[in-house]
């Protein structure tokens, strides 16, 4: 079976195509195990779709099943354009909803699914919270101290409401982002799906105007805005080797 690696702002995932829908949750364990198998955040498999271009199936690095998932979405976007799996202004099918995706060489652009704010109430630990879904839940709490990352206590945040959790920093116009993710379970060097909720916190609040830059803590520069419909998340996508597993 050929794969791809694919980086995207840090986050890493392991590509390939199959004309087969079917659970792959072990599979993900085994590619994704950073000693035993290739390494990644997470498997992206690309199937076909009768509406859209094609549809995918996400799979965390435990095994666990995502809805969404931002840098991946411009990883996948990027393979399936190198294989012509899809025309570079695509759509694609993911638990989320369908997503669309720009191919400009090694830059991707993707459009999110439309954010909604579920709770902007949450105190905990005496910080405010507001939960937030950009295709899958986030936590998002805008800090002073983008180095203060108590990773027990996102832990336990985690798991109290089965998100993600984000800090972030105001930057003058632009945000600095650090995520714990679940499925990971551990900080990771980038979430697209959690530097969109901290944007639209920021946004909604009047921290930040329009198109902004968002750094996570891989410091690449991702770029964030709002378009007539929803979120939309920049940046460069790298495909880091080809090759085969049995």
């Amino acid at each position: 079976m050929k794969i791809e690696k694919y980086s995207a702002s840090g986050n890493d995932f392991v590509i390939f195509h199959s004309d087969i829908k079917e659970d792959r949750s072990e599979l993900a364990k085994d590619l994704c195990h950073r000693q035993n198998g290739v390494g990644a955040d997470g498997l992206i498999v690309v199937i076909p779709h009768n509406e859209y271009d094609f549809e995918w199936q996400f799979y965390n690095s435990d095994g666990s099943t995502a809805e969404m998932c931002g840098n991946g979405s411009r990883a996948c976007a990027h393979y399936a354009y190198k294989y012509d799996l899809a025309p570079k202004n695509m759509s694609f099918l993911t638990e989320a909803g369908v997503i669309s995706a720009e191919v400009d060489g090694d830059i991707v652009q993707s459009e999110l699914t439309p954010p909604e704010i579920i709770d902007k109430s949450i105190e905990f630990n005496s910080k405010s919270w507001w939960l937030i879904n950009t295709g899958v839940p986030h936590l998002v709490h805008i800090t002073d101290n983008i180095k203060e990352f108590d990773i027990e206590e996102l832990r336990e945040l985690r798991y109290k409401y089965n998100a993600n959790v984000n800090i972030t920093s105001v930057d003058g116009k632009n945000l600095h982002v650090r995520t714990y993710e679940r499925g990971v379970e551990a900080e990771t060097l980038a979430c697209g799906t959690g530097m969109a909720a901290c944007y639209y916190r920021a946004l909604t609040e009047g921290k930040v105007n329009g198109s902004i830059e968002v750094y996570p803590t891989s410091g690449e520069t991702l770029y964030l805005g709002m378009n007539e419909k929803t979120i939309t998340f920049k940046g460069k996508v790298k495909n880091t080797f080809s090759t085969n597993w049995e």
